[in-house]
């Protein structure tokens, strides 16, 4: 009932941003093609707003697209979204008058393949899939069957810091509360850290050797926002057109370099890459370490200058030798 009167609300106010000529355009979730998922709705058109949705699955992170739209910008935005929203800005990528951000508090999203693992079936054998507050309801063959929501929810939703929106114009419900798991969300992380050095690198070998550099993690990421990417670059040419694991692993560890200090850990690189390689072990780990050596968090303060481009006098001096 709470996501059905968010999604009303959210219809009433994207409509009258755009009959009051406030915004050019409206980013925000539809009913996607396939079941229990959604896809974005990006448009100029008032009476498309009755199709836009507030659910369990709106998993995209939309203020990648705010970079390639014109004019004044009316965007959904969830709270590591929101935070995304902000970097760019930090960034000077968006200017923060010409967005109007719709914030909506988020409980976390759920991973439909965590799911399919549970019950043993394919999402199209599912009937149904609701978020009922601490649990997830799943209906099969008739048959309901409830888990607890930190089983089911994304890895990135279980360790979400900020769930509702720090930065917004309008905030579409009250501040969420959310389910935490922060040991279940590094999880994985905490098993390559556990592993020798050897084992550790022997696991990226066999995980980029499966990589086809197909370039889904960059296009996603809000972060990676470059005109011209380094791995495009001939002269010098930084690594081979051809997917080796080595040229893969340079890419990734490089890209990781670039978008630290912006990431927000929303974790579309690991649910867009097609091969299902886990690359948030990778943005997670700088995301953490960039909080323990600089003390900043990514899309905290629209003011603040972004990482490595100012320095305190307060900062330590350790690495001069």
């Amino acid at each position: 009932m709470k996501d059905r009167e968010t999604e009303q609300r959210l219809r009433r106010e994207a409509k009258a941003l755009l009959e009051q000529g406030k915004v050019d355009y409206i980013i925000g979730f539809e009913t996607g093609s396939l079941k229990f998922t959604t896809t974005p709705l990006i448009t100029k058109d008032k009476d498309s707003v009755d199709r836009l949705i507030i659910n369990p699955f709106i998993v995209n992170n939309l203020s990648e697209y705010l970079t390639e739209l014109k004019g004044r910008v009316g965007i959904v935005a969830k709270g590591c979204d929101n935070r995304s929203i902000v970097s760019l800005i930090q960034d000077n990528q968006v200017k923060r008058e010409d967005v109007v951000i719709l914030g909506v508090p988020c409980p976390g999203i759920i991973d439909l393949s965590k799911v399919e693992g549970l019950v043993g079936k394919d999402r199209d054998e599912l009937d149904d899939v609701t978020r009922d507050g601490d649990k997830v309801v799943v209906t099969v063959d008739g048959e309901k069957k409830e888990f607890p929501a930190s089983e089911v929810l994304f890895d990135n939703c279980l360790g979400c810091e900020f769930p509702t929106p720090q930065e917004y114009n309008i905030l579409l419900d009250e501040s969420s509360s959310l389910v935490a798991d922060k040991t279940a969300s590094r999880k994985g992380i905490e098993t390559l850290e556990g592993m020798p050095q050897e084992q550790r690198w022997d696991f990226w070998e066999k995980e980029f050797s499966r990589c086809i550099r197909c370039y889904a993690c960059r296009s996603i990421c809000p972060a990676c926002f470059c005109e011209r990417c380094f791995v495009e670059e001939s002269e010098p040419q930084w690594i081979a057109p051809v997917p080796r694991w080595q040229d893969n692993l340079i890419f990734q560890v490089i890209r990781n370099i670039h978008v630290a200090g912006r990431c927000t850990d929303c974790g579309e690189c690991e649910r867009a890459c097609p091969v299902n390689i886990p690359l948030r072990s990778l943005t997670k780990e700088m995301y953490d370490l960039v909080d323990d050596l600089y003390h900043f968090k990514a899309g905290m303060d629209k003011e603040a200058a972004p990482l490595m481009t100012h320095y305190e006098t307060t900062d330590p001096e350790d690495f001069i030798k």
